[in-house]
């Protein structure tokens, strides 16, 4: 398999859709909503993942597409190369800010992650990387993950999951936020994943996440020596919603053993 042709045709194929996005700030964008009020799609999400899907389809036919939109092919299995794509990860701040949003990609054979990418768009920062081949942001190499205690991390954490919600106990987190040295919410799971990977941030903590929000970071955290996992301790699948725990490596055990183990973390908690 000839992974570096790949990997140029997908980084070709983020910066051409990022220009796409950024040349639809002046127009009109046809706003929908999703599961709820608050989970909004747009025109542009849609278009950007049929964009990536042609592009896919004509160049690389016997690879099979996993796309937030529902655009791409349907799954029982990861077998084979499969492409995972958000075509904008942090829609609401798509709409709202112009800003903090990103693409995310990655490529996977047989369930393992081969390829990931995240562009932040706004500030043309693409951040990429190759299994077994370090990872970088804009072709500079990244430096590998160091350890961090706990009282020493700034780590990504949605208020929700401090709030008195439906889907959890709001107290099982409460004595991690109120441990690490500050906490930071981006709205955007490809953006915050990178900061976990670039040392913008310590750790991510999401109550529920899909594949496509998760795939193309993944590789990146994973090729800095940080650890990627559900809340349980457990490998992500990729072919379901889950917990997420994203961390610098020492730091994520820590985290895990004296802070995570004892809740009780469903599969399918409320959206971040």
């Amino acid at each position: 398999m000839n992974w570096d042709n790949i990997d140029t045709h997908a980084k070709n194929w983020v910066k051409e859709a990022g220009e796409k996005i950024r040349s639809s700030f002046d127009k009109t964008l046809d706003i929908r909503t999703k599961s709820n009020p608050n989970d909004l799609v747009t025109n542009i999400d849609q278009e950007i993942e049929q964009f990536f899907i042609k592009k896919v389809r004509e160049t690389f036919p016997e690879h099979k597409i996993l796309g937030e939109e529902g655009f791409g092919d349907k799954f029982e299995s990861l077998d084979g190369i499969v492409w995972i794509i958000d075509p904008i990860d942090g829609t609401m701040n798509f709409v709202h800010q112009q800003r903090n949003f990103a693409i995310s990609l990655g490529v996977y054979e047989n369930g393992v992650g081969k390829i990931g990418m995240i562009y932040d768009v706004v500030h043309d920062e693409l951040y990429h990387a190759m299994s077994g081949q370090g990872a970088y942001m804009n072709g500079e190499k990244l430096p590998v993950s160091e350890d961090r205690t706990v009282k020493e991390a700034i780590i990504a954490l949605n208020a929700t999951w401090v709030m008195e919600n439906r889907r959890i106990d709001h107290n099982l987190l409460i004595p991690l936020a109120r441990e690490v040295r500050g906490t930071r919410s981006y709205g955007s799971a490809a953006l915050e994943l990178v900061f976990v990977a670039t040392g913008r941030l310590d750790a991510y903590i999401s109550l529920r996440l899909a594949p496509w929000d998760v795939a193309g970071g993944a590789v990146i955290v994973e090729e800095l020596g940080g650890k990627v996992t559900n809340m349980r301790g457990e490998k992500l699948d990729f072919l379901t919603q889950d917990t997420l725990l994203v961390a610098r490596p020492g730091l994520h055990e820590t985290i895990l053993r004296d802070y995570l183990m004892n809740g009780q973390w469903e599969k399918n908690s409320d959206s971040e």
